[in-house]
């Protein structure tokens, strides 16, 4: 497998989370290929607690676009209200 690079990092609205297996699953769907992987750090972008998740691809993961706009569709349908940053375009 190539190396993997975090390519999107979110943070959940207050009182929501997600399982690691379910993230895996929506990434998979999103990227339309099973080698993805995905992480979870307490903490959050600020001091507000809350949990960063990081979604990682190979660098030379095809249709970023797509695969974001797939993403943001999950977790709309989902009732996530995610705040996802592109880290890599």
């Amino acid at each position: 497998m190539k190396h993997q690079i975090a390519m999107f990092k979110f943070t959940l609205g207050n009182g929501q989370s997600i399982s690691p297996s379910t993230l895996q699953s929506m990434w998979v769907r999103a990227c339309q290929t099973p080698h993805v992987s995905v992480g979870r750090q307490a903490g959050g972008f600020g001091s507000d607690g809350r949990a960063v998740y990081s979604l990682y691809a190979s660098q030379q993961l095809p249709d970023l676009p797509q695969v974001e706009l797939r993403l943001r569709r999950m977790f709309e349908d989902a009732k996530l209200a995610a705040s996802l940053v592109a880290l890599h375009h």
